[in-house]
């Protein structure tokens, strides 16, 4: 594979780039639409981000629909285990540009080899995300991956190293980092609006447990090998590989870190960016019914306790609570505090700014531009993620977990240490 240090091959935008005198040299009669110079509000070919766009599933459509109607990015390439949604996905690209440009793959290896697509979005399932994320990062590309985003904590800490060794850019889909309400509710808790924060509850919900399901056979263009990737191999169900907002794939702690690793990667992630720890992480991890605990949950040394499905008293997704007051914070605009005036006081120039941003996708194509880490970036996706883990792993033993955010290691527990990574089918490795 190409490393990102060896020479990429000539793309369509680097010969317009060192061609642009040539351009101002056309004859007269040549005509050039405006579109290619950048004109009419178009921008022009050379300057445009390429995409590579893998993983045609429930969470892919915002993503797609978004790239396509932007401008300033061309899709070159899509990429499924699915043949009629990989060439559905590339006949709309086809059909949005008016060209045959836009290519199609099975496997994602062959958006890597090309030099000419600047950046991938990875929105597959989660067993997939540090391998392609890897693949394309160590292949000069940039890239946006959904969350969260690894499989295991090990993985991710490759992920998270390689990305910096490599200078890449990496966006992780924690979109609520771009969402208003979010940045406020974080604002007010780090310039201590509601004092010292004491007690925190995250509305995850659950998955309904995985069962055992009968093999049925693997649909015509469906590469099920592929899809199953580096995970243990079981006999093909439709159920197993759908994408479900009320199981699927998400059921089987296989492919994830089921509800933890969902809306867990939304709500723990902003938990951590409220309480200014996004380089660190809680320190002691509790299942359900530890010392007489009706929820799970986690806590920070020195620092909050942070309990999972907890109902509160705003209803909203997350709820933050300090010695001087609270606040409820979730989507769609979703911001109560007590007392009620805290939401709409304003910040003072001495106060902490966050540098929000309102929308995720445009952060992510503006830090490919610039080189500056986007707003989840792959160190705090790393750790968020890690909670994710820690939490699944305590969850499925039974019992709490001591872990130090430093060594990145769990204290005391050689068998919950075993699934700080996990073994790899052939040839799926990384």
């Amino acid at each position: 594979m190409m490393k990102k240090t060896d020479k990429a091959p000539i793309s369509r935008r680097n010969l317009l780039r060192s061609s642009g005198v040539a351009v101002a040299a056309v004859a007269a009669p040549t005509v050039i639409p405006s579109s290619a110079l950048g004109f009419g509000g178009f921008t022009a070919p050379s300057e445009r981000i390429t995409l590579g766009m893998i993983g045609f599933g429930l969470m892919m459509r915002g993503h797609f629909s978004r790239n396509l109607g932007d401008k300033s990015v061309q899709i070159l390439a899509v990429c499924d285990v699915d043949k009629k949604k990989r060439e559905a996905a590339r006949d709309a690209v086809n059909q949005k540009y008016g060209n045959n440009d836009c290519a199609c793959y099975n496997e994602h290896e062959k958006i890597m080899e090309r030099g000419d697509i600047d950046a991938c979005f990875v929105i597959t399932p989660d067993h997939w995300h540090v391998p392609i994320s890897l693949d394309a990062i160590r292949t000069g590309k940039d890239v946006y991956v959904e969350k969260p985003m690894s499989l295991t904590i090990r993985e991710g800490r490759l992920l998270a190293d390689t990305a910096r060794r490599h200078g890449a850019i990496l966006q992780v889909g924690s979109q609520q980092r771009s969402e208003s309400s979010f940045g406020k509710a974080v604002e007010m808790v780090r310039n201590g609006w509601i004092g010292k924060v004491h007690t925190i509850y995250a509305r995850l919900g659950r998955f309904p447990d995985g069962v055992v399901l009968p093999e049925q056979p693997i649909p015509e263009g469906f590469d099920y090998d592929r899809w199953l990737g580096p995970t243990p191999w079981f006999p093909y169900n439709a159920n197993r590989v759908k994408g479900n907002y009320g199981g699927g794939w998400r059921s089987y702690w296989e492919y994830g870190a089921r509800k933890n690793g969902d809306w867990g990667a939304h709500h723990y992630d902003i938990i951590q960016w409220a309480l200014g720890m996004d380089h660190s992480g809680p320190e002691f991890f509790f299942p359900i019914g530890y010392n007489g605990s009706e929820y799970q949950g986690y806590k920070y040394k020195n620092g909050p306790t942070i309990y999972r499905d907890h109902p509160g008293k705003f209803g909203s997704m997350i709820e933050f609570y300090g010695d001087k007051g609270s606040i409820g914070v979730g989507r769609n605009g979703d911001l109560k505090t007590n007392p009620t005036e805290l939401k709409n006081a304003p910040l003072s120039p001495s106060e902490i700014h966050l540098s929000a941003t309102e929308s995720h996708h445009q952060n992510f194509l503006d830090a490919i531009r610039t080189r500056k880490r986007t707003i989840a970036d792959v160190e705090i996706g790393h750790r968020t993620a890690t909670i994710c883990h820690l939490s699944a792993i305590s969850e499925r033993l039974n019992r709490p977990i001591n872990w130090n955010p430093e060594t990145e290691e769990i204290i005391g527990d050689a068998e919950a240490s075993k699934w700080l990574d996990r073994p790899r089918r052939a040839p799926y490795t990384l």
